[in-house]
């Protein structure tokens, strides 16, 4: 079983910087691509981003791109989220996603295992 547990969430007025940070439990981990999902108040999950095994490929969708950064450091089984430049519609909980393949992904039902999330919260 793989456990995965965000943190790095918090409240931030807009323009500000959050960096989130999910942790493996596994240390096979590292051979699978990675990815972010967030679900705001009322709204379906959505894709945020993701990342190959060995970090060379980054996918990142049209809200972020520009403003966040997915990075992975494999020695310490985790996967990050740089947040710049934060807007009220980034509100929304962040989970980080693991998928059994090397290949990242956007579709969630791609990825076989979830975190439970972080609140991130920005505010006007």
């Amino acid at each position: 079983q793989v456990y995965l547990v965000e943190s790095g969430g918090g409240s931030v007025q807009a323009g500000g910087s959050l960096r989130l940070s999910c942790a493996a439990s596994a240390r096979f981990v590292t051979g699978y691509a990675m990815g972010w999902f967030r679900q705001g108040p009322g709204k379906e999950r959505e894709f945020v981003a993701a990342i190959n095994r060995d970090g060379s490929t980054t996918i990142y969708s049209d809200s972020v791109k520009g403003r966040f950064t997915i990075s992975r450091d494999n020695a310490e089984n985790s996967v990050y989220l740089r947040m710049n430049s934060l807007t009220p519609e980034d509100t929304a909980v962040y989970h980080c996603a693991l998928r059994a393949s090397i290949w990242a992904a956007v579709m969630s039902r791609e990825y076989d295992y979830w975190g439970q999330g972080t609140q991130v919260t920005v505010s006007s």
